[in-house]
């Protein structure tokens, strides 16, 4: 009786430490999809060029259809788009294809829309498939890489 008890004890504790480790990945899930999408919206909608520390690393690259932009680079078109007195007005959609987050790495594969709008011009919608790595820090989660290819629209 005493064996039962204990493997029942035991099953229980793992069945604990499943449901909390499931909980768990699922809070990171989130915060990783919150993380593309508020990036997204600060950077390339709002240019908001002083809030790149809140999302990338020192280190962040993406990689732009076939293009290298390191930070220096995003600073500088962030800026440069900053001072447009009449910008175009981006509203990002994503919808995400899987996410794996390891410990205080993880990576997020999505698909990406973006559409563009401007008084007096009809919108614009671009398509983009893109992948994500992220680390957690001590200021919470950062996005260190982003590959972007720029897909064909499905009509």
């Amino acid at each position: 009786m005493k064996k039962i008890t204990f493997i029942l004890f035991l099953t229980l504790v793992f069945h604990v430490a499943a449901q909390a480790q499931t909980s768990s990945s699922k809070q990171e899930t989130l915060e990783i999809h919150q993380l593309i999408q508020v990036s997204f919206d600060s950077l390339f909608s709002s240019y908001r060029v002083e809030l790149l520390d809140r999302f990338y690393t020192p280190d962040f690259l993406l990689l732009e259809q076939g293009e290298v932009w390191d930070m220096d680079f995003i600073k500088t078109y962030l800026g440069d788009r900053s001072k447009n007195p009449n910008p175009m007005t981006r509203t990002n959609r994503f919808e995400f294809i899987k996410t794996e987050v390891f410990g205080d790495r993880a990576w997020v594969a999505y698909h990406n829309w973006a559409t563009f709008t401007k008084e007096g011009a009809a919108p614009r919608e671009v398509y983009w498939l893109e992948s994500a790595s992220a680390i957690r820090t001590s200021e919470g989660w950062r996005l260190e890489l982003l590959h972007s290819t720029r897909v064909e629209s499905k009509k």
